[in-house]
């Protein structure tokens, strides 16, 4: 059970940490700045084989018309992806991905969506940025070097994913820690520095909860690892750029309330200083953090 006393005990300790500032930058105009307020991602699944049922859209219709749906809700970035995460998924080809995504980010970046794709494809990439994709949400590791420079040339953004294996879905066990934290704080401080070094200057970094890791299975040791996560990710602001989070699922929870979770998870993550929550409940995790603003 969290007590307060958890929460001083870790303020207490890492206090420099709390007073960290993060970088800020624009996108199409909209300034994100995770030292005044966060800001809200909403998800668009275009694979028929992602678990969050409520998030896919199985055409390009009916992504195009969720993510004006998640903006009028209040999401100031639309994430994409046509490749679930889930291990047992269908694996989706780099062409196919690119034919199912590029009607749907045009479309929507040309209505003045800031529009973030999810893949670890250089091809994707290229294909999406072009289109008008302003974030690349990198779920991988592999040819880094080449996809920094693709969002560099376009002024786009990068969201720097902890993956352990090449990409989201080539991971076997999670290698973990007395501090998951420094193992984090190590890996996204040599990322930040190769993208720096390619001319991204726009940037988050995401812990990367919501891998299907074979050893988390577990939903006690997922969850608890999941919470301490949360309550310390302020202690990654001394590195200057800020987090994002995708809030987790929790089912064996949550149960039939499996909705809920997110915005719980939320409140976990705004108490760590997340700076983008990335949800398929844009109206209720908008809600929790307004609530919560209002301490």
């Amino acid at each position: 059970m969290l007590r307060l006393e958890d929460f001083a005990e870790l303020a207490a300790t890492h206090a420099d940490a709390l007073k960290a500032r993060v970088h800020s930058f624009e996108l199409r105009g909209r300034l994100f700045d995770g030292n005044t307020r966060p800001e809200l991602m909403g998800v668009i699944n275009l694979s028929a084989d992602s678990w969050y049922r409520e998030s896919v859209a199985l055409t390009a219709e009916a992504a195009i018309r969720r993510g004006r749906v998640l903006a009028a809700s209040g999401a100031a970035i639309l994430d994409i992806g046509a490749e679930s995460t889930l291990s047992h998924a269908v694996r989706v080809s780099d062409q196919a991905q690119t034919s199912q995504l590029l009607p749907v980010v045009r479309q929507l970046a040309s209505e003045g969506h800031i529009v973030s794709v999810e893949t670890y494809h250089p091809s994707v990439t290229l294909a999406c940025l072009k289109a008008g994709a302003s974030v690349l949400n990198l779920t991988g590791n592999d040819r880094s070097d080449e996809l920094f420079r693709m969002v560099a040339d376009h002024d786009a953004a990068v969201i720097l994913c902890y993956v352990q294996g090449a990409n989201v879905r080539e991971v076997g066990d999670f290698n973990f820690t007395a501090d998951p934290v420094n193992l984090l704080y190590e890996h996204f401080a040599q990322q930040i520095e190769i993208a720096r070094r390619n001319g991204v200057t726009k940037l988050w970094i995401d812990p990367g909860l919501g891998f299907y890791y074979r050893n988390l299975g577990d939903s006690a040791t997922r969850v608890r690892h999941q919470i301490q996560v949360f309550i310390n990710t302020f202690r990654l602001r001394s590195l200057g750029v800020p987090t994002c989070h995708a809030l987790p699922h929790a089912f064996e929870c949550f149960e039939e309330e499996v909705r809920s979770a997110e915005p719980f998870f939320a409140v976990l993550a705004a108490l760590g200083r997340t700076d983008l929550f990335r949800t398929h409940e844009i109206s209720k995790t908008r809600a929790v953090l307004e609530a919560l603003n209002l301490g």
